[in-house]
């Protein structure tokens, strides 16, 4: 068998998942050996999207769940009317098409918010390695349950009356992704516009950018462009319970 680091993608990445930076964040602690091998014959390919560029489409049958290797996505539906509603944004690590689980019918777009690659995993045969490999259907169920657990928290800031405590939410949330993806959750980079943030959660852009601008004077967050870092995250934190910073003079409404 013509051994998997052989096949190389557009970024010249090795293919083997025993050779990815996002091996802990996939596959659960231990899997080796013949179980690597396995899932590295599931892996059909990697490609590399451009920004803007679509991984697949509302309605586009269901082949395969997808595995962001680099760069970031967004997912939306979008009504017949051109409108549009963002659902989630992906990083690293992360996997998407889930959607499609029930109808084998994706519901909703994922695009690359920058150049982005990605990993394929078609269904078929990924549902006979996990059913080989039960630690890796343990791991698989694990992820979608966070990504109910993400939903459930969009649901959650859409419902609060603040829009401060709004971004403040997001902002907390990408750091801890950040984290998790050892990366540092106090330097975040907003490959999504102010546009989609705003559509994310429900707001308009000149609120998201308003607030942004009080938040900074506030000293929780310095913004530089697409680039954020925050500077208090004890204050970010204050924020994403109440609207605002615990003993902070505040008399406007968010």
């Amino acid at each position: 068998m013509e051994p998997s680091t052989n096949v190389l993608d557009l970024n010249l990445l090795r293919r083997s998942c025993s050779s990815c930076a996002l091996n802990e964040l996939c596959l659960p602690a231990g899997i080796g050996g013949d179980d690597l091998t396995r899932l590295d014959g599931t892996v059909k390919d990697k490609r590399t999207l451009e920004r803007g560029g679509v991984l697949y489409r509302d309605g586009d049958p269901f082949k395969a769940l997808y595995v962001v290797r680099s760069g970031s996505l967004k997912t939306f539906v979008q009504n017949e009317a051109g409108d549009t509603q963002i659902l989630g944004f992906h990083l690293p690590g992360e996997i998407i098409g889930f959607d499609a689980l029930a109808s084998n019918r994706h519901a909703s777009q994922a695009e690359a918010l920058e150049r982005s690659s990605i990993c394929e995993l078609p269904y078929a045969q990924l549902q006979q390695v996990t059913s080989e490999v039960p630690a890796l259907h343990r791991q698989l169920m694990r992820v979608i349950s966070r990504e109910v657990v993400e939903e459930h928290r969009h649901l959650v800031m859409m419902g609060r009356q603040q829009a401060q405590e709004q971004l403040a939410i997001f902002l907390k949330s990408l750091a801890d992704r950040y984290e998790r993806l050892q990366r540092d959750g106090a330097a975040l980079t907003l490959t999504m516009s102010r546009y989609d943030i705003a559509n994310y959660l429900g707001l308009v852009v000149e609120t998201v950018s308003r607030l942004f601008s009080r938040m900074e004077e506030m000293g929780v967050l310095e913004v530089n462009r697409k680039a954020v870092r925050i500077l208090r995250p004890d204050l970010l934190a204050d924020l994403c319970r109440n609207g605002h910073p615990t003993g902070s003079r505040r008399n406007d409404a968010g």
